[in-house]
């Protein structure tokens, strides 16, 4: 593949788009000097002090606002609860500091996120140590990188102020998350957020990169590396890619008749991720042979018919809430004007949408339709899956929002300084500012079940079982000094549980549990079902909204 080129550089190798490339680039000029997008002249004595000043000026933006940005959503990230869901990826990345890289025992659940947020919370426990803390400081690193990955690849080849305008359209739609849901789905545990991660920086490679060899490699290396933390990718990289792709070399081919050499390009970036695919495959293999984490399968079901409706209606609520307008169930006032206001940013996503559906297949380019046919085969994906409950779920199509951000912000800068919306514009992102002001001011909560782990730690209970929703955020809020270990219900018999956890918690042989905890009212686990496992307990305390059982053997002996 050395040397390969596309027939025009800058239009990603589509057929026939000098004409419309340079129309377009004319267009554009033209919009840019009647909306004040272009850049005015420089005098010929005071060109070169501006261009050294604005230089200076830029480095330090790209400098100080990453900064600000990541204190800013360390603290949003911070008015959610910690739960267990996030304590447990602390754990893990505990783990693999003191040895264990492979995770050797771990069962984990159907997204390992191995090679994404764990070496992230590594790095943050070494500097944090083991507490609840190191969730919300991780999450603030993850959104911050997102949102400058989204920025660069709404600018595109643009410069000056055309380029200004489409980095504060992304930044606008995608800076201020909603309190309570919203916030929970962006900015807490890891999820499928994360994984856009590597996929944006393969899509800002793909943008930037002349069309050389090393393009393929660098894209497929990228997606083999997010594919192996989280198989969602298969959804919002390869396969948006891999169709891409497939649709443009029929049109040359077929509709155009242009030789298949012509089309190099191309299908080396559909074997590139058909080879991430299978190396993402062969890594987990290869980890798993050698002893390392298990990862329980993804869901292969599908939606019933009947379930539809409810999956077509959670995915239009959860479209609101991924960009900060979810004001149903809200009460009218100051907070629900700014939800309302955030339809604005849906509202652009989706517009870009349909622009860029219309203009597939004529003149939209490479990394635009690849982000279009991502997001509808994410939404897709999320309307036809059975494993959908409620809102929350709306994380299995996080990547909807930076991917529409970006697309809005590349497809619709032009038309907006065109119509002479971007002063309204401009109010709107104030409004936006205004929102993420709000949310940053609430206090900071504590991490769920605290009034338990301050109970246990002053009663000096060391090691001990309970629900899922229990264990780990008990143990990492403790700082280890209250290990509570998950345990499930498997044929009515509890058991330990298979799902994030270690083997070696429940090794009778290396730790002695003396208690269990039962969460609620009725309890969970039920009461019947703990004591036909451990019989009658010694004793029994009443903390709250939880049931502490104790007995005076080793209940690990016991556990199936």
């Amino acid at each position: 593949m050395t040397g390969v080129r596309s027939d025009l550089e800058g239009s990603n190798g589509h057929p026939g788009a000098a004409a419309q490339v340079s129309a377009e680039a004319g267009t554009t000029g033209a919009v840019g000097q009647r909306s004040g997008l272009a850049d005015a002249p420089h005098d010929k004595h005071g060109g070169r002090t501006w261009g050294l000043r604005r230089r200076w000026w830029v480095a330090a933006a790209w400098t100080v606002a990453p900064v600000a940005l990541f204190f800013c959503y360390l603290r949003v990230s911070q008015t959610e609860p910690g739960d267990s869901y996030g304590a447990v990826f602390t754990l893990q990345a505990w783990d693999m500091l003191h040895g264990n890289l492979l995770l050797h025992g771990w069962w984990l659940s159907d997204v390992s996120f191995y090679t994404t947020e764990l070496p992230e919370y590594m790095l943050v426990d070494l500097v944090r140590g083991l507490n609840p803390d190191v969730v919300h400081v991780a999450a603030a690193i993850t959104f911050t990188l997102l949102l400058l990955l989204a920025v660069l690849l709404a600018a595109g080849h643009t410069r000056g102020k055309e380029a200004a305008v489409r980095m504060l359209i992304a930044a606008g739609i995608m800076f201020s998350p909603q309190l309570g849901n919203g916030i929970f789905v962006l900015l807490l545990a890891p999820d499928h957020l994360g994984t856009c991660v590597p996929v944006l920086l393969a899509w800002l490679i793909l943008d930037r990169a002349h069309p050389r060899w090393y393009v393929p490699v660098a894209v497929g290396a990228l997606l083999a590396w997010a594919l192996i933390a989280d198989p969602v990718v298969l959804l919002t990289g390869v396969l948006p890619l891999v169709t891409v792709c497939g649709v443009r070399i029929y049109q040359r081919a077929v509709q155009e008749r242009l030789p298949l050499l012509s089309q190099r390009y191309e299908a080396s970036l559909i074997a590139a991720g058909l080879i991430a695919v299978g190396t993402a495959s062969g890594v987990l293999a290869i980890i798993r042979a050698f002893g390392g984490f298990h990862v329980n399968p993804v869901s292969p079901f599908l939606a019933s018919i009947s379930a539809l409706p409810h999956h077509l209606l959670l995915m239009l609520e959860g479209l609101s809430l991924l960009f900060g307008a979810d004001f149903f169930h809200q009460k009218l006032g100051l907070t629900t004007g700014l939800l309302l206001l955030h339809l604005v940013g849906l509202a652009l996503a989706g517009w870009a949408v349909c622009v860029a559906v219309r203009r597939f297949t004529r003149n939209l380019d490479l990394v635009s339709q690849v982000l279009v046919a991502a997001i509808l085969i994410n939404l897709a994906a999320f309307v036809l899956w059975a494993k959908v409950g409620d809102v929350t779920a709306t994380r299995e199509m996080a990547a909807v929002l930076p991917f529409g951000a970006v697309l809005a912000a590349r497809l619709l800068a032009g038309r907006l300084a065109a119509a002479r919306l971007l002063p309204v514009l401009s109010v709107v992102l104030c409004g936006y500012l205004v929102s993420l002001g709000l949310v940053a001011a609430h206090h900071p909560r504590s991490p769920d079940n605290q009034q338990l782990t301050d109970w246990l730690i002053a009663r000096h209970f060391h090691y001990g079982i309970g629900t899922s929703w229990l264990g780990s955020v008990v143990t990492v809020s403790s700082g280890e000094r209250v290990e509570l270990r998950p345990v499930t219900i498997k044929n009515h018999v509890l058991a330990h549980s298979q799902w994030e956890s270690q083997a070696s918690w429940f090794d009778p042989r290396k730790h002695d549990a003396n208690f269990v905890v039962l969460l609620g009212h009725p309890p969970s686990p039920p009461m019947s079902t703990v004591t036909a496992a451990f019989g009658p307990p010694a004793h029994t305390y009443n903390v709250g909204p939880y049931t502490v059982l104790t007995w005076n053997e080793n209940l690990l002996t016991r556990l199936h």
